[in-house]
């Protein structure tokens, strides 16, 4: 399809469903949605950018500007209507890994060339073929593995002892218990409101836990989150590595982050059109157009890469949002945050705890969607969970991936006896199909 006819479709998409920026129809409804999904929003963002080694304000300060630039570019670019940006938990061990690598101080290098690589994506359309590469099973997978990490990194929260106190050969002391209990608490409330208000109001589980955490931590002592204060400034992101041989690994590893990331936009923009009140379809490459702006700019302020995110769009739509205005909402109070950070510390460590273990448990859950592709399928996703969790994010990715095209090479050329030439023949020309059209 040519890039007038693609203008002329979306130009009709627009005109057919109404600007996807702002509607006054639905001015009182995006604005409560806004307020709503903010609340789940900003601990789900200060849980990522810890398990992802950023400041805290960082991480907010990411999703702030993403859901600026997605409100700007919703009014001649629309990708969706009712995602919800923000930093992705699939994304913070990856970007901890990095940042373990080659330093903070490197990160803003890293962002930028996350968003080059983009912008390449995007301006030859190349998100349509990811996929074709990448089972959607493999990247389910992934997912899984990365979830049991961030399971794994906060589930101690739900015990440790209150900062000052030191730990004793005894493990259940007073202090322990009242932790434990606390954690306990959580954890049933948590629960109880998730699967009571999950389909009408999403975001009363995560509001219930915060104010259980807050009262509580009046009348016990607690762990409570820190938030460093962070001197924001604009810089290009110029790096500062030694050897040639960290630089190609930077250069590469920008490339994994990069293609991770659109993977998780192309899947959750797939999810969004589905539960798209008014079925509006959504354009991926759009989508990644606001996406590698966002990430261009973040590099310039030591931000983190941003995406439409499923669950906050989930929640974004289920608090009852039309259009892009309650993205804009959602920014203007995460902002409020970043310049108030001091409200923050009244969060206990324990209630973010049960919010990212909950995240996590979500994500190897989605295994079970993989089952619907059949046991190979399933098989071969746990086994790549298994290894990004084992050996690392890329190798264990990188590993499942070519024992997949072995297997489907073995089957084909020694089971189905076909020449291996045609094969591979075969393999690239599912590429060439220039109509293929993905939403």
């Amino acid at each position: 399809m040519s890039e007038n006819s693609t203008k002329a479709v979306e130009n009709i998409a627009v005109e057919n469903h109404g600007s996807a920026a702002f509607q006054k129809k639905y001015l009182w409804a995006d604005l409560q949605a806004g307020v709503i999904t903010a609340t789940m929003a900003i601990p789900l963002s200060i849980g990522i950018a810890l398990m992802s080694d950023y400041p805290i304000q960082v991480g907010l300060a990411t999703v702030a500007f993403a859901a600026l630039i997605g409100f700007l570019f919703a009014w001649f670019r629309p990708g969706n209507y009712i995602g919800a940006p923000g930093i992705a938990a699939g994304l913070a061990p990856i970007l901890a890994l990095g940042v373990a690598e080659f330093g903070i101080e490197n990160m803003a290098f890293i962002v930028f060339m996350t968003s080059f690589y983009q912008a390449i994506i995007w301006k030859f359309n190349w998100q349509r073929y990811l996929l074709m590469a990448v089972p959607t099973y493999l990247v389910e997978g992934l997912l899984a593995g990365i979830g049991l990490k961030i399971a794994l990194k906060f589930l101690p929260f739900l015990w440790m002892l209150p900062e000052g106190i030191e730990a004793s050969e005894i493990f259940w002391t007073a202090d322990r218990v009242n932790v434990v209990v606390l954690s306990s608490i959580g954890v049933v409330l948590f629960t109880f409101l998730f699967q009571k208000f999950k389909d009408t109001k999403p975001a009363i589980p995560y509001f219930g836990l915060i104010i259980f955490g807050v009262i509580s931590a009046i009348f016990i002592d607690v762990n409570m989150l820190e938030v460093q204060n962070v001197d924001f400034k604009i810089a290009a992101p110029v790096p500062d590595f030694e050897t040639w041989t960290l630089w190609a690994y930077a250069l590469f590893f920008a490339l994994i982050l990069a293609i991770v990331d659109v993977i998780e936009q192309v899947m959750s923009n797939a999810a969004i059109e589905k539960i798209d009140p008014l079925e509006r379809p959504c354009n991926s490459n759009n989508s990644l157009l606001s996406i590698w702006v966002a990430n261009m700019g973040s590099s310039l302020f030591g931000g983190m890469t941003n995406l439409d995110g499923l669950a906050k769009s989930s929640t974004n739509r289920l608090a009852g949002a039309y259009t892009k205005l309650s993205v804009l909402v959602i920014g203007v109070l995460i902002t409020f945050f970043i310049f108030n950070s001091q409200y923050l510390s009244h969060l206990p460590y324990f209630a973010l705890a049960i919010i990212m273990v909950f995240v996590g448990m979500k994500m190897i859950l989605g295994l079970l969607h993989v089952a619907k592709h059949g046991e190979y399928a399933l098989l071969l996703g746990t086994l790549c969970g298994l290894l990004v969790f084992q050996v690392g994010i890329f190798e264990g990715l990188l590993i499942t991936l070519a024992l997949h095209e072995i297997i489907h090479f073995v089957i084909f050329t020694f089971i189905d006896k076909m020449d291996p030439k045609r094969f591979i023949k075969k393999y690239f020309e599912r590429f060439k199909d220039d109509d293929i059209e993905m939403s």
